[in-house]
Order: C-alpha cells, then structure tokens, then sequence
C-alpha cells in the first residue's frame, strides 16, 4: 500500500513524512517490497505481523535491513492496512529520521520488572531524545506487549509515573482467534510475556486518541466472585457468572459465543468515565475470562453499541479538526472486528479506514496512558509540522 508523496506530505528524501507499507506475509521477498516502500531512511520501524507467519524470520529480516532504526514488532489479531481490515499480511509504519528520533525500552520479563528503574529509563530516554532534537516540540510513547500476559494493568500503571506529559497509547499482541501464543520483538530478539516501550519526539503535530462507540445503559450487575490474578469471574449477583450474564441478555449459556460477548459488552465506571472490561471467552466451567482487571465487588454496566461505521466517521473528523492526517496508527480491539463481521460492517469500517489513512493491527487490548482498556480503538493522528502546513 505504499503511496505517493505529495508536496506538501514529503520530506526530504521525496517520500511521506510517514511511510505506511503492507504485503502477504507469504510472498517471496515481502521483507524487500516493504523496504522499497518504506525507503531506508528511518528512525523507527513497527511491524505488525500475522500470527500465520513466521514472526521470527521476519523481525530478523527487518532488524538486518535497518541496522540504524529501533525496530520493534508483534503478532496480531488481525491487521488494518491501505484497504482497511486484513488478513494474513505483515503491515509496517515508518518514521523517518527527517522528523522522528526514537529510544527504545525493553520489558523482559512481566513478572519482573521493577516500576523505579523503568521510570528511571524513561526520563533518561526523554532526556536523550531531548538532547537528539531539540528543537522538536512534540513526544509519545508507545507501547506493545505480550497480549495473553495478564500483566498490561500493573505494567501501565508503573509506567504512568514516568511519562509525565508524554501521552502513551499502545496495543496487546495478539494471535488471531486462537488465543494460544502472542509475541513481541525488538531489533530481531523475539519475546514472550515481555513488553516493548518506544518513546518517540518529532517536529510533526501529534494526537493520541482513544474512542470506542458504547453507550452505558441502566442495566448493571455486581461481580461477587473472582480471580483478579487470572482476570477470571466465577459469580456475578451471586450466580454462575455465565449464567447470569446470559440471563440478564436473555440468552441461552450454552450459545455464548466471541461474537456475543462483542455485541454486549461490559463497562465500569472510573474517575466520571466508563471504561470496557470486555469477555474474553467462558470456560467450561462457566467462568468468564476477561481482557482486563476485574475483581470483587465491581458494578459492570452493560453497554449498548452506537452504529460502528458511523462513530468512526465521526470520530476520526474530530480529531483531524478539518487537517489531513498523514497518517492515523491505530491498535483496535479485536471485539471490534468480531462486532463489525455479526453486523456485517467490516466493508463499511474498511473503507472509512482507509480514507483516513489508518494502519495498525487488532489487538487484545488497548494501552492509553496509565489504563489498560478493551473494546476500544487507541492510536495516534501524526500531521504535518505546523510550520509547513
């Protein structure tokens, strides 16, 4: 999906301020289309990898092709591309050196990182960013991590402290539908249970954003039982979680499905604002598994959609304020997809993607700042410099 450059979107090398590429992760010589596309000028590059493909092989082909580059990766759920949502393809965002410099920060082990040094590595990541380029007056971070960890919760909350009015968005990696293995990299190094922070300035304009299109209702329900360290919900109102929550539908337990649990989602309320704590997938046993933190006593709301395509449309007019983003990168909550192929809206949300230059990738859960969210759509609008706009 490489595009042409325009005068008013090309920066010096005579490409886009923003490259945006994809391919079939199975085709001969994916790796060099993209580079082709992409030029070999870049300071940062994020690969968005399906899970069909062999991550390894393609993070070390991209890693030897931009030895100069932070370079960073994932599986996914899905990826969203120049078409809209895709299939089986490796999607790449560029940021060229002419507009972005980048630190990167690895997460090895979520079971062991120390919150201190990690905000300790971002503010000497700031500070070296700073010292690259200063006089570039815009920064974000983002984040990718291990999307079946059950760590993204304690992870954003130990790094709100160290972004301090950096805006953080970012993405769970995913695995398509299967839920088995979900994967990060660095540079050519591929991790499980790890997360990737990348802190990013730039002279372009930048806004990060974050929308889903639920509404609360009156309905609500009370989690009586859990397992908060394995996101599980045995009881809600004192009964079966899935049987109750299939009550309160007025559905049958045992037709509970991805697709419903897309459809009737879940929110909590938190600081004036209601947040998506979405079903991930109900056990045997009738437990629910969650894409988020849950716990004992929480009131969940259940929450009805907007018109998906509609929403979107909107949304994404109101952070561009009338401007043509050069490009809009996105994490989307896998539950988004689910709900826009059972109402048959994967055509109409592709295409409103595509006119608004949207890449990115389906996730299992989103990262805004210091929360960890679900059902939603996370990213960042990048816009040309305001001087030369």
């Amino acid at each position: 999906m490489e595009r042409s450059p325009t005068a008013s979107s090309a920066s010096r090398s005579g490409l886009p301020r923003v490259r945006t590429a994809q391919a079939p992760h199975d085709e001969a010589g994916a790796l060099d289309r993209l580079a082709d596309a992409l030029g070999r000028d870049l300071a940062f590059l994020a690969l968005f990898v399906s899970s069909d493909a062999d991550f390894a092989a393609v993070m070390a082909g991209a890693a030897e092709r931009y030895p100069g580059a932070v370079v960073t990766g994932c599986t996914t759920a899905g990826e969203i591309g120049g078409g809209g949502y895709a299939e089986g393809a490796i999607v790449a965002v560029g940021l060229p050196r002419d507009h972005f410099v980048a630190v990167p920060i690895l997460v090895p082990d979520l079971d062991a990182f120390d919150g201190q040094t990690l905000v300790g590595d971002m503010i000497r990541a700031r500070t070296t960013l700073m010292a690259q380029a200063p006089r570039w007056g815009h920064e974000f971070a983002f984040l990718l991590v291990d999307g079946l960890s059950v760590r993204e919760d304690e992870l954003v909350a130990a790094l709100a402290p160290g972004l301090g009015p950096v805006p953080l968005f970012g993405g769970s990696a995913g695995d398509g539908s299967r839920f088995r293995e979900t994967l990060v990299a660095l540079g050519g190094e591929v991790l499980r249970h790890a997360a990737v922070l990348c802190m990013i300035r730039t002279d372009c304009e930048v806004e990060v954003f974050t929308l889903n299109h639920l509404r609360p209702t009156a309905t609500r329900m009370v989690v009586t039982e859990a397992d908060p360290s394995r996101r599980i919900v045995r009881q809600i109102n004192a009964e079966p979680a899935a049987r109750e929550y299939a009550r309160v539908l007025g559905k049958d337990p045992e037709q509970l499905s991805a697709f419903t649990f897309a459809a009737h989602p879940v929110v909590v309320r938190f600081g004036g604002t209601h947040h998506v704590r979405a079903i991930q997938r109900m056990l045997d046993n009738g437990d629910l598994v969650f894409f988020s933190a849950i716990d004992e006593g929480l009131v969940l709301t259940l929450a009805e959609p907007e018109d998906m395509a509609a929403h979107l449309e909107r949304e994404l007019a109101r952070i561009g304020r009338g401007r043509q983003a050069e490009a809009i990168w996105a994490c989307d909550c896998i539950l988004r997809r689910l709900e826009a192929e059972q109402t048959q809206q994967t055509r109409a949300l592709s295409a409103v993607l595509a006119r608004n230059r949207v890449v990115g990738f389906s996730t299992y859960g989103e990262q805004i700042n210091g929360m960890h969210v679900n059902q939603t759509m996370t990213g960042i609008a990048i816009f040309a410099p305001e001087n030369e706009e």
